[in-house]
């Protein structure tokens, strides 16, 4: 036998006895676990998200019922919460408006996030006139108002609408994040892989979606985490206005602005909504924090 031969056993037989490296995924799963912020904003999603669904199924009344006997009543045994000045029971409609603004801000960071994944990568890859297009309808959604538009348009968000205000929502929040996205998607164009995939015939779409998309997943998972703290921030600022969800259905928005009015003298009718509010908005970015640091190699490592 010859010495690289030899040698070449011998890196054979130490690379069978090493384990092999972990995998992307359970790196960055391994470094979120590691972030206090991680586990502490996980653990408070997931506390948030049970008392909002769960909640309902203890509790002795609806948020349509009214108690005509206890008109702005303190919390109590009957009223966990109070009541408003309507005699409907401050739990209910508590756990009702934190659900609205729960799935209303998941829905538009999903809905935003992929329109920015899909128009910046689009962009990036194809260039020419598709990414003049693309660019110039970014640049011009970036200047116009919109907090004005939405409000101007928020006649239409009557009850059982609110799948359309979701989608105007979105239509607002995904610019700067297909800004991103074009410019990494530029940078990727002319990997190895991606070059090897055009040189092997297949399709520009399917390059896109196969090769460019997955490696935006860092970005992408991270933006659509402190998406959903930006959603339900907008909703809960348009719907205080009255701009958003509208009656006969309530967010955590219209219950604060409600609440506003009697928060001196009735304060369980404003402190329950807006504490859910901060509790949630914080989780959330608690976790969007956790998550950069676990995508990005040269963070710090958690203490």
């Amino acid at each position: 036998m010859t010495l690289s031969e030899e040698v070449a056993e011998e890196s054979a037989g130490d690379d069978a006895g090493r384990p092999p490296p972990p995998s992307r995924a359970r790196a960055v799963t391994g470094r979120f676990l590691s972030s206090w912020q991680g586990r502490a904003g996980a653990l408070v999603l997931a506390l948030v998200f049970l008392f909002a669904f769960a909640g309902p199924l203890v509790s002795p009344w609806s948020h349509t019922d009214k108690d005509f006997a206890a008109f702005l009543a303190p919390p109590s045994a009957a009223h966990w919460f109070g009541t408003l000045q309507t005699g409907a029971d401050v739990f209910a409609v508590t756990l009702r408006g934190l659900q609205r603004s729960l799935v209303v801000g998941l829905l538009a960071a999903v809905v935003c996030t992929a329109l920015a994944a899909l128009a910046g990568a689009f962009a990036g890859y194809f260039l020419g006139w598709t990414d003049r297009v693309i660019t110039w309808v970014t640049d011009l959604l970036l200047v116009l108002p919109a907090f004005l538009i939405l409000a101007v348009m928020s006649p239409l968000f009557g009850s059982g609408q609110w799948p359309l205000f979701v989608l105007m929502l979105a239509l607002f929040l995904w610019m700067v994040t297909a800004k991103m996205a074009r410019g990494m998607t530029i940078s990727l164009r002319e990997r190895e892989f991606v070059r090897a995939a055009r040189y092997l015939g297949v399709p520009p779409v399917r390059i896109v979606l196969s090769h460019v998309l997955p490696n935006l997943s860092s970005l992408l998972i991270v933006d659509a985490t402190l998406n959903v703290s930006a959603a339900i921030l907008t909703e809960t600022s348009l719907s205080y206005f009255g701009f958003g969800i509208q009656p006969p259905d309530v967010s955590l928005g219209t219950l604060i602005a409600d609440g506003s009015r009697t928060a001196v003298y009735a304060p369980w009718t404003f402190w329950f909504a807006a504490g859910l509010l901060v509790v949630t908005v914080l989780a959330v970015n608690l976790i969007g924090d956790a998550l950069r640091d676990a995508f990005d190699p040269t963070a710090r490592e958690p203490r």
